[in-house]
């Protein structure tokens, strides 16, 4: 298995242009996958609480309130259009182009489909292939990618929902770990010392803002995602990242609410923040480092 792995390493490193085209079709596909995730894995959760809801008002009330609930996981029920309910054809559900050919539209009923599953197909393979063209055929690039595809599901169920789940963040952190311990990223020492420094940092500030101000200015989740760059990067990494988080916060926050009319008091999302400048520290945080103190000397 590792012999076919070098080989298959090494025939990508001999040809840019071959690998940069495996990782774009390949994370295509994943993009395709990623959109299930964004919109199934929060009513799964849902489903899930009211399920235990059910089980403990059956239990104080002596009542059988639990019923045989319908299946609902990222395989069943297979793809559907949401209007009329006709499964979805195994041609109508290549990425990207199948989208492009039905012009946006249910092939049976011409409802509208939406242009945000295309655009996460795209995205997922564009971000993806910028990792491939920075860091070359690599486990490390390897490592990145798949990061950068859960950093992508996280990034639009929390603009949604407001949730950053468990079953994507505490994975995620695992694997940043085992990266380490497998002398992928950094040293596993390293590796947990940043993810308890993460963790702990927006911990902190977590509890300083509601005892100040009796109110949460966080979630819990916020905390996960940091701890899985801690566990990436480094502690060193972790001030950047809450720095370009908070700037790119700050002024992508700032125009939506001037765009929405709403007011500044108005909850809005933090993790897709730190999930893109997590992101960009992964690639460039080095270079930004060096040109910071570069300034500042």
């Amino acid at each position: 298995m590792l012999e076919l792995f070098s080989q298959t390493l090494a025939l990508l490193q001999s040809n840019l242009a071959f690998y940069l085209l495996t990782v774009a079709l390949t994370t295509l596909c994943i993009g395709s996958f990623l959109n299930v995730v964004i919109y199934r894995l929060p009513k799964m959760m849902q489903n899930e609480w009211q399920n235990e809801c059910r089980t403990l008002l059956a239990d104080e009330l002596k009542t059988n309130t639990v019923g045989n609930q319908p299946v609902f996981n990222l395989v069943l029920p297979h793809s559907h259009c949401p209007s009329c309910q006709t499964p979805i054809k195994i041609w109508q559900n290549i990425p990207l182009l199948s989208w492009l050919l039905l012009k946006g539209q249910c092939g049976q009923c011409h409802s509208k489909i939406s242009s945000r599953y295309p655009i996460i197909e795209m995205l997922t393979a564009l971000l993806s292939v910028v990792v491939a063209w920075q860091l070359g055929a690599s486990t490390l690039a390897l490592t990145y990618i798949v990061v950068t595809c859960a950093l992508i599901a996280l990034t639009f169920i929390d603009i949604d929902h407001m949730l950053l789940p468990d079953q994507i963040t505490l994975p995620l952190l695992w694997f940043a770990l085992l990266a380490a311990a497998f002398g992928i990223t950094i040293p596993p020492a390293e590796a947990i010392l940043g993810a308890a420094i993460g963790y702990m940092s927006l911990w902190c500030v977590f509890w300083a803002f509601k005892l100040l101000t009796g109110k949460e200015g966080m979630g819990y989740g916020d905390f996960k995602l940091l701890a899985v760059f801690g566990a990436l990067l480094g502690w060193q990494a972790l001030l950047l990242i809450i720095l370009l988080s908070s700037l790119v916060g700050a002024i992508i926050g700032s125009i939506q609410l001037s765009i929405q009319g709403k007011d500044k008091a108005t909850p809005i999302p933090f993790g897709p923040y730190i999930a893109i400048a997590g992101w960009i520290a992964m690639l460039w945080g080095d270079a930004l480092q060096t040109w910071y103190f570069g300034l500042l000397s």
